[in-house]
């Protein structure tokens, strides 16, 4: 199936890695969202289930291996071309991970992979951030008990 104009909506990943005050972006290589910062993740193969999902895409994008710990959110992404037509549809669930070992290096379809402080979000997209700052929260939660 086609990522571009798809049948259907394609499962994917996200992971919001969390690691003191930063957070992990990725520079996305390929449509949609090229060029911009993002979380690392990508569409699920067959077979994979959501944990064994985020943790491949992590690892291929950033080198960084992880353990997801909660989901933070579940959400569309719909994008729609100038007539209307949906371009892309991807139903997203995100999760709070941990890093447990590999180095950042940027891997596969991402164009870059850097660690932000959440004051350093400005161009990420509002909806990223919101996803962020939930992921942080529940990661402080975690933290305390």
């Amino acid at each position: 199936m086609s990522r571009e104009y798809p049948e259907r909506p394609i499962a994917g990943v996200g992971a919001v890695v969390v690691d003191g005050g930063r957070v992990l972006l990725v520079q996305r290589g390929h449509a949609p969202l090229k060029g911009e910062w993002s979380l690392p993740g990508g569409a699920l193969e067959l077979g994979e289930t959501l944990e064994e999902g985020v943790r491949r895409e992590v690892l291929e994008e950033t080198g960084l291996i992880v353990e997801p710990v909660a989901v933070v959110e579940v959400l569309d992404r719909i994008s729609r071309d100038a007539e209307g037509r949906v371009q892309y549809h991807y139903v997203l669930v995100d999760f709070l991970c941990l890093v447990t070992g590999g180095d950042l290096a940027c891997a596969t379809d991402a164009a870059d992979a850097r660690w932000a402080g959440l004051d350093e979000l400005a161009g990420v997209a509002p909806f990223t951030v919101a996803v962020i700052c939930k992921a942080v929260e529940m990661a402080s939660r975690l933290k305390d008990s």
